[in-house]
C-alpha cells in the first residue's frame, strides 16, 4: 500500500467534515472507543492537555506545545485541519509523523476500520494516540475537531482542559445561541480536572461555572489573572495576545501539578513557535513589498480582529483575496470589510466552497471595488499584479483558501 492509497482508503469511509461538511460529522464517540479499545486504549498510555473554543484553539495548542517542547519535554500535538499534509495533525517535537506509520497503522487495521466504519477524523484521532503511546512521550496538547462534548478527541482525561473562545461558528451542528455553543464545548470537562478558559463572556461564563461545579473541576479565567509578564510571541496578531494569557495560566496549573517549566524557557518557548511546531497561517507574513498577510480566520468573530488589526497597518492601498465555504453567514463578515478595500473574491477547491457564481449574488450590494476569479492562485496573482510596494494584500476568508496558497 502506498502513502496516498492509505488516504485514499480512510477518506472512502467517510470524507472528512472540511471538505463535505455536516455530512461527515458523526455525534457520537462509540466508534472513537471502539477503534482505541481494539488497538489497546493508547489514550490511556501518555498524559495530555486538552484544548477547546471557537477561535484560537489552534494557536493554544502550538503554544502550549512549544513551551513545554523548549522545557525538555517529549510533545505530541495533534491539530485539524491540515494546510498541505496530512501528516501535519500528528507531530512530535514538531516533527510530523512518518508517511511509513501513516500506512502501516491503515495496513495492520484494515480489517478492523472496514468492520467499524469510522470517520475519517475518528480514525485520524485513533491513529494519533497509537503514534503517541508507541513512540512513549512525556505529553500530549490534543485539539478538539468540532464542538467538544462529542468530539472524537474526547475520551482523553488530561492534566488540565483548555477552552479558549466561543463564538458563534458551526451553528448548525452546535447550537444558535453562545449559551448553547458554551454547553458543548464545555463538554471536555472532566471530574475534579482543572479547567482554564481563555476569554470570559458574560453569555458563556454560567456554563461553564456550572459545569465545572458539577464535575468539582477547579476553574479560573485567564483574563482575572496577574502574571509577573506577558512574554511576546513570534505569533502575529493582536487577537494572540488573549491567547497568551490562556497558555501563561494553563503553564501555571501544570506547574502547581509538578511539571518543570521555568519563565525563561516559557519565554523561548513562546518566541519560537512557528519553528518548534511548524504552525503556518496565522497571520503569517509572505512578503513584505506589497505587505502581503495570510489568516485562517473565518467567523465573525476572528474578522472582528482582523479588521481591527488591518486598520493598524501602514498601506497605500488595500487588496483583499477572500474565500469562503458555503454554510457561513457571510453578511457580519461582509459588513466589517474596510470601505477603502479592493476586493477579489474566489472559490477554494473543496465541495464545501461557496460557488464564486453565489458569491457574486451575495456581494452585488457591497460599494467596494471587486473582482471574481474561482482559482485562488490567480486571484493572488490578480492583487499582485495590482499592488504597489506600498500597498498591502490579505489572503483569507477560509482555511481553504490559505491551504492553496503557492508557496506556503
Amino acid at each position: 500500500m502506498t502513502y496516498q492509497e492509505a488516504l485514499d482508503f480512510m477518506l472512502k469511509a467517510l470524507p472528512m467534515y472540511q471538505r463535505v461538511g455536516q455530512a461527515a460529522f458523526k455525534k457520537d464517540l462509540t466508534n472513537t472507543i471502539k477503534l482505541c479499545e481494539a488497538l489497546g486504549n493508547p489514550h490511556k498510555q501518555f498524559k495530555s492537555i486538552h484544548v477547546a473554543g471557537t477561535n484560537g484553539k489552534g494557536s493554544t495548542s502550538h503554544m502550549l506545545a512549544s513551551v513545554l517542547q523548549t522545557n525538555g519535554y517529549q510533545v505530541g500535538l495533534y491539530t485539524s485541519p491540515h494546510l498541505k499534509s496530512f501528516t501535519e495533525r500528528i507531530r512530535i517535537n514538531g516533527q510530523e509523523v512518518d508517511e511509513s506509520f501513516v500506512i502501516s497503522f491503515v495496513e495492520d487495521n484494515q480489517k478492523l476500520i472496514e468492520e467499524i466504519q469510522p470517520s475519517f477524523f475518528e480514525m485520524t484521532v485513533a491513529m494519533a494516540f497509537q503514534y503517541f503511546a508507541q513512540q512513549k512521550i512525556d505529553i500530549a496538547v490534543i485539539e478538539v475537531g468540532l464542538g467538544g462534548r462529542l468530539d472524537s478527541t474526547n475520551i482523553i482525561t488530561p492534566e488540565v482542559s483548555v477552552i479558549t473562545n466561543i463564538g458563534f461558528d458551526h451553528m448548525e451542528m452546535l447550537g444558535d445561541t453562545l449559551e448553547k455553543i458554551a454547553f458543548e464545548k464545555a463538554g471536555i470537562i472532566k471530574e475534579q480536572v482543572p479547567v482554564v478558559i481563555t476569554e470570559k463572556q458574560p453569555d458563556t461564563e454560567v456554563v461553564f461555572r456550572k459545569v465545572a461545579e458539577e464535575k468539582e473541576a477547579p476553574i479560573s479565567f485567564a483574563e482575572e489573572l496577574s502574571f509577573d509578564e506577558i512574554p511576546l510571541s513570534d505569533l502575529q496578531g493582536a487577537y494572540q495576545a488573549k491567547n497568551i494569557k490562556g497558555v501563561l495560566a494553563t503553564l501555571q496549573v501544570l506547574k502547581e501539578q509538578g511539571w518543570n517549566i521555568t519563565d525563561e524557557n516559557t519565554r523561548f518557548g513562546l518566541s519560537q513557535v512557528q519553528s518548534n511546531t511548524g504552525l503556518k497561517g496565522r497571520w503569517q507574513q509572505l512578503n513584505s513589498h506589497p505587505l502581503t498577510i495570510c489568516d485562517t480566520g473565518h467567523n465573525k468573530e476572528a474578522f472582528q480582529y482582523i479588521v481591527d488589526q488591518l486598520s493598524r497597518q501602514l498601506y497605500k492601498d488595500l487588496y483583499m483575496v477572500l474565500g469562503f465555504v458555503k454554510e457561513k453567514d457571510l453578511n457580519p463578515i461582509l459588513a466589517m470589510l474596510p470601505e477603502h478595500a479592493n476586493l477579489i473574491f474566489c472559490e477554494p477547491k473543496i465541495p464545501r466552497a461557496l460557488l464564486i457564481d453565489e458569491l457574486k449574488a451575495k456581494t452585488s450590494h457591497l460599494k467596494q471595488g471587486r473582482h471574481y476569479i474561482q482559482d485562488v492562485n490567480e486571484a493572488i496573482a490578480l492583487a499582485k499584479s495590482k499592488a504597489t510596494a506600498e500597498d498591502m494584500i490579505y489572503i483569507g476568508g477560509s482555511t481553504f483558501v490559505v491551504a492553496e496558497i503557492e508557496g506556503l
